[in-house]
């Protein structure tokens, strides 16, 4: 994606992407390591799931919710299963507005329309006129979007890393907090405190938005929600429904299919 890491041409530009090769904004399964780009950039996808990685945390895009990466930040993003989407690349004097860290946000069918027009339009040359004026109608969509509570924030001091990473790569350790204290050589009390100052979050909160984002990657490639809830160590498939339904409003087989707007 050159238009990416270029500063020229118009200040906004729309591409629709695919899992074919020849696409500029290629989806299907694929990863992109660490990098960073002089445009700011929103990317949704309809199908499938997406995980950004940033310095900040992570991001999970399932469908039709938007991912925004402001201009200069760092990020890695791991695409699974994702046939079609569409990005909107943004230049850095025409952000004003937008948030200032990678986040989530819904997205509108007036949204998408507006995407799907402007991506139609040559990306190297001036805007006419009713061009601008649909894309400035595109911008006050994303500024009025809401956010998604799709983050997992990541702690920063060193022995919170390691209790974070150790459960990120092995979600079902049920152990307690006293028990990961003591593994990670403090005190419960302190790292019952650093944890909601670092995160905002309790422990408990924390390990359950854990639980969540590696539930989501395993269910948008289509693993069975039993399989699921027995690698996250839920006692049974009904009770990782019924945490499942309390975060996102809807059982796990429902929320990839057919999965419309937020607003």
């Amino acid at each position: 994606m050159d238009a990416l890491d270029r500063l020229d041409g118009p200040a906004v530009i729309a591409l629709w992407g695919s899992d074919d090769p020849a696409d500029a904004f290629k989806l299907g399964t694929r990863e992109h390591d660490w990098h960073a780009h002089l445009r700011g950039q929103i990317f949704c996808i309809e199908s499938g799931l997406i995980h950004v990685r940033t310095r900040h945390g992570s991001w999970l895009l399932p469908p039709n919710r938007a991912g925004w990466m402001p201009p200069g930040e760092q990020h890695k993003v791991s695409i699974s299963g994702a046939l079609s989407g569409w990005s909107v690349l943004i230049t850095p004097d025409s952000c004003s507005g937008l948030p200032t860290r990678p986040c989530v946000i819904g997205t509108s069918e007036l949204m998408r329309a507006l995407v799907r027009r402007a991506a139609s339009w040559p990306s190297d040359h001036d805007l006419a006129p009713e061009q601008a004026r649909l894309l400035a109608v595109l911008m006050d969509e994303v500024r009025r979007s809401p956010q998604q509570p799709l983050h997992l924030p990541m702690p920063s001091n060193e022995r919170l890393v390691r209790i974070a990473t150790a459960l990120l790569n092995r979600p079902s350790d049920n152990r307690t907090l006293d028990e990961w204290a003591q593994w990670a050589g403090l005190s419960s009390r302190t790292m019952r405190r650093l944890f909601v100052a670092e995160t905002g979050s309790s422990f408990a909160q924390w390990r359950q938005q854990a639980r969540l984002t590696h539930a989501l990657e395993r269910l948008a490639q289509g693993e069975p929600v039993a399989l699921v809830a027995d690698t996250l160590g839920y006692a049974s498939p009904s009770n990782f429904i019924a945490m499942f339904r309390r975060c996102y409003g809807d059982s796990p087989a429902h929320y990839f299919a057919s999965k419309k707007p937020a607003f």
